[in-house]
Parts: C-alpha cells; structure tokens; sequence
C-alpha cells in the first residue's frame, strides 16, 4: 500500500472517534508518486544518503586551507592537498507539516489516500526543500545556501553562461559539478535556450525550487560534499481536533565538503 492508503485503512479502522497515528519506516519526502514519472528533482534528489540510527551521526568533515589558491598541475599545488580533516557529529532533525482536511473526505478513504500521497506529501516535500537550503530552526541542519565554507560569485552575464563558469570553478576544489539548485524562473530559461539537455548530457541535475531566490544558483559536487541522513522514521497524524492531517519525517546532513559548493546571485 501506499502512505496514504495505509494510513486511510487506519483511519477508517479507528473506532474511538480519536486522533489516529501511523509510523512508516521511511521518508516520506522520497514516496511522493509522481517522482516516479516525471523528471523533477528536489534537493533531496541531488544528494546521496545513509540509513543512521536515530541520534547523533559521526561523519568526516574536511575543511579548506583559509585562502583557496587556483589549482596548479601537481597534487601539490591543489588546494586539496591542503584540506584539513576531522570527526564531526551531526543532528538528526524533525521536517514536519500540517494540512488542513477538506470537509468529508475521513469518510471516503480513496479520497483520502490520494489527498495524502498527492497533496500532504508534496508539501512536506517543499518544507525538506527550506530546511535543505535555509536550515532547520533548531540548529540541526545549517541550511547549503549558509555553509560557512562555501563560496561565491555574482550573477553577471547570460545564465548559460554564468553557469557554465561556476560549473568550472566548483572543480577547483577537487570535486565535480553535479546539481545545481535554482529558482523555477531560471529552470525555464534554461530549457527554452536548450542549456537544459547540456547539462544533463555533461551529467548535471537541476532541481527547481521556490525555496531559492529567483536570482540565485546554488551549484555543487552535491554527492560528495554532502550526505542526508535517514533514519527511516515518519509519521503521518489525524487530529480530529484541528480536523489536520500532519506528515513529519526525521532527517540529518553531514557536511563533508563545504567548499565544493559555489551560490551565484
């Protein structure tokens, strides 16, 4: 079954008239069904991830010399030959939305479980998307467009372009450009001038989101320079109170490589 259905059985299944809870051993932000069909990618998409226990998480982080040199032609004069490694612990976090329920769908389950695994979970989604980028209020996950070692570089010029450019400079730390994340606006253009099937063929994935500024690219090794960490722990919850459907997943970030991300703007 899926998550909604699941949790329509349940729901249909309680007896008291009470609040009803579910547990699902996974992330709900990967079982939205129309990932399944169609190429949109969130943030999550770009990045590799590790089931973890639910507490804290070692991980290396490795971090750059204070001044980032241009790379030469030996190891030696690579700016990596200088990175200095240590044992750092990240937190898990808690991705949550509340969802009104339209008026008399508890009582048709098949609505019920479209409403959820069509409208609940795309909106968890876009949270994961803030907390991904911004970072989570509690202090957890710093947030990829706030690393403290990640660099910078102004949006002047054509995007194709401007992107081509930082696509290149996130390789003079080592790593190799693999995501960028950019407002839906600039996604288009990019499709319109044909940048789009470019950058997938050189095996780039754009994902598109509000969550990043309409003049903003964030573009990065996202696969080794960071990894999301699932702990496999959701919940999906009626409160019969509030007449609210609530959907939360666990989730943490590890961040290896600060500085193989690049944010134009």
């Amino acid at each position: 079954m899926s998550p909604g259905e699941e949790f329509a059985w349940a729901v249909a299944g309680s007896r008291n008239g009470g609040d009803v809870e579910v547990p699902y051993r996974l992330a709900l932000t990967e079982a939205f069904p129309l990932f399944k069909t169609r190429p949109r990618y969130t943030v999550r998409h770009l990045l590799k991830s590790a089931k973890v226990g639910d507490g804290q998480v070692p991980y290396v982080h490795e971090a750059p010399p204070s001044r980032l040199e241009p790379s030469g032609t030996s190891y030696a004069e690579t700016p990596e030959s200088a990175f200095a490694g240590s044992l750092r612990v990240a937190d898990l976090t808690e991705v949550k939305v509340g969802v009104p329920v339209p008026k008399g769908v508890l009582d048709e389950p098949g609505l019920l479980a479209a409403f959820v695994d069509y409208r609940v979970l795309v909106r968890l989604s876009t949270v994961e998307n803030e907390i991904l980028l911004h970072g989570s209020g509690d202090g957890a996950i710093d947030g990829l467009l706030h690393l403290a070692d990640s660099r910078h570089a102004p949006f002047d010029g054509e995007p194709e372009d401007v992107l081509t450019a930082a696509a290149a400079e996130v390789e003079e730390t080592g790593g190799s450009c693999d995501g960028i994340v950019t407002h839906p606006g600039l996604y288009w253009k990019l499709v319109r001038d044909g940048a789009l099937d470019r950058l997938a063929t050189a095996g780039i994935r754009v994902s598109r989101t509000r969550m990043i500024g309409a003049g903003e690219a964030l573009l990065g090794d996202f696969r080794a320079a960071v990894t999301v960490l699932d702990p496999a722990q959701s919940t999906l919850r009626l409160r019969r109170d509030a007449e609210v459907i609530e959907a939360s997943t666990r989730v943490g970030l590890a961040v290896h490589l600060p500085q193989h991300f690049l944010l134009v703007s």
